[in-house]
């Protein structure tokens, strides 16, 4: 079946293709009555609009691109479904990519999202490029005046909108938390050392043990690099100190800290209390079920498409906003009770 096009559907009513096309994007200035019988026969007739040509016209591709560090992260999967909703709601595509952490890999990403490929950009840093302090590929993305996002891992030096969570207050109050339950000695365990969420954590972890007076042991933090063997690792951990709180700082490996030190006869949580960062579905159901701190990924993907979208269609204030959101934490039963 031939595709039916704006013109016929035109001539068909008597009308210009300008009004028709108002007609199907419901525009307030036709008529109600106009306006659904246009759709109605529209739809009738398997009419699609041209994309391709309407983007031409707009100079809009009415696609965000969003660049993740790591899909395997429940929070990544969360914020995604969050920006998603809102950018359903709003009539935009989504074209999503990973930089795996990579610093290489993110510059190529953005390289391509640039040049009109998407109206506009939701970025969270790979770590390796937190660690470099190179962010040439981002001023590039801002000089060709493509709308900017960042989300969680940013960088103070580019001048975009922000989203963030208080990453410095979650390691201080879940470290509090921990001390308050009556665990003596806290270890954290980080997979995300070079990222600046990471490195904030450990920084509340810091402040929450000099107020209850306890001497910060660098031995205590346990960093994970892509290629060492956790087991091990958690091995020397566990026989360097008789710790009895340990903080995961990804859920991940909240879980897989919770897997070797019950193996090794450890009793969770009567002889070692675990907290995780994201509050994602393994956390709920490994047992025992892991207490954890939500970051609230879906409404920061919310939040960040929200400001993205208003940003490209010109609804933003000037100057570029920072919103900051606070945690909260899930208690379940991998902690002990007060």
């Amino acid at each position: 079946m031939k595709k039916i096009t704006l013109k016929e559907i035109a001539q068909h009513f008597s009308v210009s293709v300008s009004t028709v096309s108002k007609a199907i994007n419901d525009s307030h200035e036709i008529s109600e009555e106009l306006k659904i019988k246009i759709q109605k026969f529209a739809k009738d007739n398997k009419y699609r609009p041209n994309k391709v040509a309407l983007s031409l016209l707009q100079r809009k591709t009415k696609t965000i691109g969003v660049v993740v560090p790591n899909i395997l992260n429940y929070f990544f999967t969360q914020v995604f479904s969050g920006i998603e909703k809102i950018a359903n709601e709003n009539g935009y595509n989504l074209l999503s990519c990973i930089s795996d952490e990579s610093y290489d890999k993110e510059v190529a990403t953005l390289e391509f999202l640039g040049g009109g490929t998407v109206d506009g950009l939701i970025v969270s840093m790979a770590e390796e490029t937190q660690f470099k302090g190179e962010l040439g590929h981002f001023q590039n993305i801002l000089d060709e005046q493509v709308p900017l996002v960042m989300f969680d891992r940013v960088a103070d030096d580019i001048l975009c909108d922000k989203v963030i969570v208080d990453d410095f207050e979650a390691g201080y109050k879940t470290t509090k938390y921990l001390l308050n339950i009556g665990c003596k000695a806290v270890a954290v365990v980080t997979g995300i050392d070079h990222s600046s969420v990471g490195g904030l954590r450990v920084a509340g972890y810091k402040k929450a043990l000099e107020e209850a007076g306890i001497p910060y042991d660098d031995k205590l933090i346990l960093r994970i690099g892509k290629n060492d063997d956790l087991e091990i690792l958690i091995t020397f951990l566990l026989n360097y100190n008789s710790m009895d709180g340990i903080m995961a700082l990804d859920e991940i490996t909240a879980v897989e800290v919770l897997k070797l030190i019950k193996a090794r006869g450890y009793r969770v949580p009567e002889d070692i209390s675990v907290v995780g960062f994201t509050n994602g579905t393994l956390s709920r159901y490994v047992t025992p079920a892991l207490t954890a701190v939500s970051q609230h990924g879906t409404y920061i993907g919310e939040t960040a498409a929200k400001i993205l979208i208003d940003r490209i269609e010109e609804r933003a204030p000037q100057d570029c906003t920072t919103k900051v959101i606070k945690t909260s934490l899930i208690v379940r039963d991998s902690t002990k009770k007060v």
